[in-house]
């Protein structure tokens, strides 16, 4: 079964009477580690974008390595839809692997309960994280006949050949190998997932499909085996997005073998270019370590949850350029968390005020204020995705709006000017949301609220500070303003 939550994919209108295809969409500016250099975003039809993200190999939990690139494509993807281009966008899971094999092997269950318990494993660990699910999420194993076509045109066209234990695909055969990650072809080794095959006709060559009598296997015109790792994604994203496509991205560890090699099969097939842009998110650090099982300081995304809760998590994987490395510290998670305590603040705050009376104030000057702090996130996010300066200058706005607060001086008619741009930013690009207070619990908090209001007319001053430190133990915290009281629910880690 495909796995898709959209049929349709997203669309979405921003700005007055902007629509997909005008020149102004023909804005943003990603660097390409194909091209080694800054690409402009040139859709195909001018106004959709397909964009292909390699997906985790099912065999274990996602960990947070795995959270900072689906959170900067999830970023990329919100960004786009924003500015009112139509995405398709795909991530497949790789649910076909030595290291799902082996892990079923030693669990004495079939490689089908390793794979879906841990594609189920994502889907609550990503959606803990407001990653907007794909468009599609194709499964390896559910296009297998995609990639023996796809096989079987490599070999008539001369790319690829037969050997006792599988085909390859004949790498001196595509010229260009080697493109993406600038590596001349006498100085590569071989990227396939197999031991070495002494019938290959080159030791660079790599496995396109492995024949195999265990299970997993699947019947081809060639004998009984399972798909190389490279085949599969070009497979997907052949059916999927097409020949050509605008953006292809994952982890800045899938260059090579990986991403080299879709690039050589798929444009050895369709004799046109594969991706356009080619997008590497940095790697992940521990400590300034690199994250590994054998060092023992994976951090899974279910851990991170618990550790530090979903928005200061989004925040941290944004705080520095999505292609530089970035160190999982308490010091960097505690600045998140600062971070969003204040975008938090700001978010009830504006609400709380735009609920209230009519009061004038400072509208033309917060007109103004977003509109320049719009361009300005704008003009961060359209160079590069520079998600790290967009975000100073999101704070600068929430800054300004929480000092109106706090000199009360923030009116229904200023919030009302503000909520719109903030809203856009907070929620539809950067993925962030407040935690929201069910209905019979936000009618319990205005009732303690109310009657802490009353005690505090009366000077039962030690009264109302029960109900504060009360309404504190569940994550909700009271800002007193003249004449009214705004209460935060706080998002709360585990």
């Amino acid at each position: 079964m495909l796995l898709h939550r959209h049929i349709t994919p997203h669309t979405c209108r921003s700005g007055k009477g902007k629509k997909p295809g005008q020149a102004a969409l023909a804005t943003l500016k990603l660097y390409s580690t194909l091209s080694r250099q800054l690409e402009e975003l040139k859709p195909q039809d001018n106004s959709t974008v397909r964009m292909y993200v390699c997906g985790v190999t099912v065999y274990d939990d996602s960990h947070i390595g795995h959270a900072r690139t689906v959170i900067v494509f999830d970023t990329l993807r919100r960004y786009l839809l924003s500015k009112g281009y139509r995405v398709v966008f795909v991530q497949n899971f790789t649910d076909v692997d030595d290291k799902i094999i082996n892990r079923a092997r030693a669990e004495g269950k079939k490689a089908e309960e390793i794979s879906e318990k841990y594609i189920d494993s994502y889907f609550r660990d990503f959606g803990g994280l407001n990653v907007m699910p794909a468009d599609y999420h194709p499964k390896a194993t559910e296009h297998i006949n995609e990639m023996i076509h796809l096989i079987d045109g490599l070999m008539k066209k001369g790319h690829a050949y037969l050997t006792l234990n599988g085909i390859y695909f004949r790498v001196k055969s595509f010229p260009g190998y080697g493109k993406l990650s600038r590596k001349p072809v006498e100085e590569l080794e071989s990227g396939a997932r197999i031991e070495v095959d002494p019938t290959k006709e080159d030791p660079l060559d790599f496995a396109l499909w492995k024949f195999s009598s265990e299970d997993p296997n699947w019947p081809s015109p060639w004998g009984k085996g399972r798909p190389g790792w490279h085949i599969e994604c070009s497979a997907m994203s052949l059916k999927y997005l097409g020949e050509t496509f605008e953006i292809h991205g994952g982890g800045h560890d899938l260059v090579f073998p990986h991403h080299e090699n879709e690039i050589a099969q798929s444009e050895s097939y369709t004799g046109k270019q594969f991706a356009k842009i080619w997008i590497h998110s940095g790697m992940v650090t521990i400590n300034s370590q690199k994250m590994s099982k054998s060092l023992g300081n994976i951090v899974t995304i279910e851990q991170a949850l618990k550790s530090w809760g979903m928005n200061p998590l989004r925040l941290y994987c944004l705080s520095v350029h999505y292609a530089k490395p970035l160190d999982y510290t308490d010091e960097l998670l505690k600045e998140s968390v600062q971070r969003w305590r204040q975008i938090e603040t700001c978010a009830f705050e504006l609400r709380s005020a735009a609920a209230g009376s009519s009061g004038g104030g400072e509208v033309d000057a917060v007109h103004k204020m977003c509109d320049e702090s719009m361009k300005a996130f704008e003009a961060a996010m359209d160079d590069d995705m520079n998600t790290s300066l967009a975000l100073t200058e999101f704070l600068k706005l929430v800054t300004r709006m929480n000092q109106y607060a706090a000199a009360e001086k923030l009116t229904k008619e200023m919030a009302d000017a503000a909520l719109p741009t903030f809203n856009r930013i907070m929620n539809n690009i950067l993925g962030l949301k407040t935690v929201e207070a069910g209905e019979e619990e936000r009618k319990e908090i205005e009732r303690l609220v109310a009657a802490r209001n009353s005690l505090r007319a009366e000077k039962k001053f030690k009264e109302a500070d029960e109900i504060r430190k009360k309404l504190l133990e569940r994550s909700v915290e009271l800002l007193d303003h003249k004449g009214r009281t705004v209460w935060v629910k706080r998002e709360r880690p585990e």
